[in-house]
């Protein structure tokens, strides 16, 4: 668009200067029309003094006869060559603007050297002004020159820029609707066309090369990345295992490999602050993230309660040593903060702030460390905000209107707790628990691939409470299965082994309780068994996350028995599996009763929009 613009600046420039060369070459004939009526003017004076002498004496007539007649054949020739000069001079100049009105460059031509205008000798005056309007064409010409170069120069950078491919208006279109995402942009802000491709990242080259294994973006990372990029707060909404972590890192690792390291830190501030819910999910998305940031020395902390914050504070205030510099910190609030109240961890440079499962947070209580930390962080615009979130409460959405500035809103699929439309649920209701051990040994051995086939699939086992864990752990050892435990009785350290052995496929089982079930992304997990049900219907939604991540298909597992919690419990999990396009016939001897978790403290309404045979039951807390 630039390039156009100086082209039509610079014929607007050309068309103005023919105007005035045409208007010089009107002058220039004006003059010499005026210059033929004073020598016609001239002519009648020397005829009539011709005539009055011819009436003299006969003694002068002869002299004063041939005088006149000298006189006249002079000037008639002097006159003749007047007009062949005056006749030259207009033809070159109608030449000249013939050749300026055509050419459609900056640069304006000079008339050719056998062209040479010789101008009129009846004013002196007149070539004085054309002299001073040549010198001012040139130096306007040299002007105009240097203004389109300078033009030139920001439209070569954009060409350049422009050159990237960039999804269509209908591609894009197209791929909101397929994905179900729905963008809500401030008013007044420039439309956002989603990344269909890594090649449409505008990125530096190494940044880039770190997504050569993946196909294209999630539907999270093609929308939130364009707002994100150009330094704009957002709001992602999307399901468990949507590629959130990198829809949030890549904008952070491209922020902090634009901007230098400051020179006036002391080692312990740091540019970029992402907290997470859980320990786990903090140490998952440390790893992500200096792995992103390895070639380019950009190192992560990782700061969470559980363990001896001795060597997390030395890692801080190690923070710009070595050849690696640590700029980014990744932690749970509660540690977070106690490590700002010391001093270990100065937050008042944090201008990249990401708040991932901020609705996980806010349920687990963590809304007055969030408050408290944010406030130590730089305020208003020199602050990037980014909140990602698997639902939309209005709790988050009273966050979002604190922290952020006119925030851009990627919602993928709806608003509410939804469950991943990849990952097929099954849900089986039992009349007696004393036959889910069988049942589990049954789906395990059906799970689990053959002996030298080489598959490798992993399978997640959820129990609600330690002790269940424990047992169920014990018992699947005791059949022979390759199986581990996670759960809150185990050291941080054996827990992170734990983990680390289930991912590489040391352990094939998993037995877990929900400490793990939030924002871990483990790869390869085939399948999920819910041996217990959760007590919330969110933390089962999250539970059957753990499969079907990356675009993959999952399966899960759910044993039903509908005593205690699981009975008001039916209704919400009817409604998830029809969402989901599934059915589940054993839940309708339950009471469809609706409830919705809103904090760690919650109550329910009633819902009457879920089908039923049986009359419902207004639960009253």
């Amino acid at each position: 668009m630039t390039v156009e613009l100086s082209a039509t600046t610079s014929a607007s420039k050309e068309h103005k200067k023919s105007k005035k060369h045409s208007k010089d070459a009107a002058d220039v004939s004006a003059e010499v029309t005026q210059s033929k009526k004073e020598r016609k003017s001239k002519k009648k004076a020397a005829e009539a003094e011709a005539e009055a002498k011819a009436s003299e004496p006969e003694d002068g007539m002869a002299v004063d006869a041939q005088e006149p007649a000298e006189k006249k054949s002079k000037k008639k020739r002097k006159r003749e060559a007047e007009e062949g000069q005056s006749v030259a001079a207009e033809a070159a100049e109608s030449k000249k603007d013939k050749k300026k009105r055509k050419r459609d460059s900056d640069v304006v031509a000079e008339p050719p050297a056998g062209d040479a205008v010789s101008e009129p000798e009846t004013s002196k005056s007149s070539k004085d002004k054309k002299d001073k309007k040549d010198k001012k064409e040139k130096k306007d010409k040299k002007k105009g020159k240097s203004k389109v170069i300078s033009d030139a120069e920001p439209s070569a950078s954009a060409a350049a820029s422009s050159s990237r491919p960039t999804a269509s208006s209908s591609e894009a279109e197209a791929f909101l609707q397929k994905n179900e995402i729905t963008l809500h942009i401030p008013d007044g802000a420039d439309p956002i066309t989603p990344v269909l491709s890594f090649e449409e990242l505008d990125v530096p080259p190494k940044l880039r090369s770190a997504f050569d294994g993946f196909k294209e973006p999630t539907p999270i990372q093609a929308c939130s990345w364009p707002p994100a990029l150009q330094g704009r707060d957002v709001v992602g909404i999307a399901e468990t295992g949507s590629g959130k972590t990198l829809a949030f890192g890549l904008p952070a690792l491209a922020r902090l490999i634009s901007q230098p390291v400051d020179k006036k830190s002391k080692g312990t501030s740091v540019s970029v602050l992402v907290m997470a819910p859980t320990r786990e999910l903090a140490i998952q998305t440390h790893e992500t993230l200096e792995q992103l940031g390895e070639p380019f020395g950009i190192a992560s902390v990782a700061v969470y309660g559980g363990v001896d914050k001795g060597p997390q504070i030395k890692a801080l205030k190690n923070l710009n040593q070595g050849k690696k510099v640590t700029r980014i910190v990744v932690g749970t609030p509660g540690r977070i903060l106690d490590l700002a109240n010391e001093g270990a961890c100065d937050l008042s440079r944090v201008s990249y702030l990401v708040l991932d499962e901020a609705d996980r947070m806010l349920d687990k209580g963590f809304e007055n460390d969030i408050r408290n930390i944010v406030g130590r962080t730089m305020q208003g615009a020199d602050r990037q905000t980014l909140m990602f979130s698997a639902t939309w409460p209005d709790a988050v959405r009273r966050l979002a209107a604190t922290f952020q500035r006119n925030p851009v809103r990627v919602t993928v699929g709806s608003d509410d707790l939804t469950a991943n439309s990849r990952v097929e649920q099954v849900v089986e209701v039992f009349d007696d628990q004393r036959s889910k051990d069988s049942r589990l040994l049954g789906h395990l051995r059906t799970l689990m691939p053959k002996k030298g086939s080489g598959e490798d699939a992993r399978i997640l086992v959820f129990a609600l409470y330690k002790k269940e864990a424990q047992r169920v752990e014990g018992m699947l050892q005791s059949k022979g299965f390759s199986v581990v435990g996670l759960h809150g009785d185990m050291s941080q350290s054996a827990r992170l082994e734990a983990l680390q052995n289930f991912k590489t496929g040391v352990k094939s089982v998993l037995v877990a309780t929900d400490v793990a079930a939030r924002g871990l992304d483990i790869p390869d997990v085939a399948a999920v068994i819910n041996y217990t049900f959760p007590l919330t219907i969110e933390d089962y939604v999250h539970r059957i996350g753990r499969t079907g991540r990356g675009g993959k298909t999952g399966k899960s597992i759910t044993f039903f028995t509908g005593d205690g919690h699981e009975r008001a419990l039916a209704g919400e999990l009817a409604r998830v599996l029809r969402e989901s396009g599934f059915e589940a016939e054993g839940l309708k001897k339950f009471p469809m009763t609706i409830k919705k978790k809103t904090h760690s403290a919650y109550g329910a309404f009633f819902r009457d929009d879920i089908p039923t045979p049986v009359g419902p039951t207004k639960i009253t807390f």
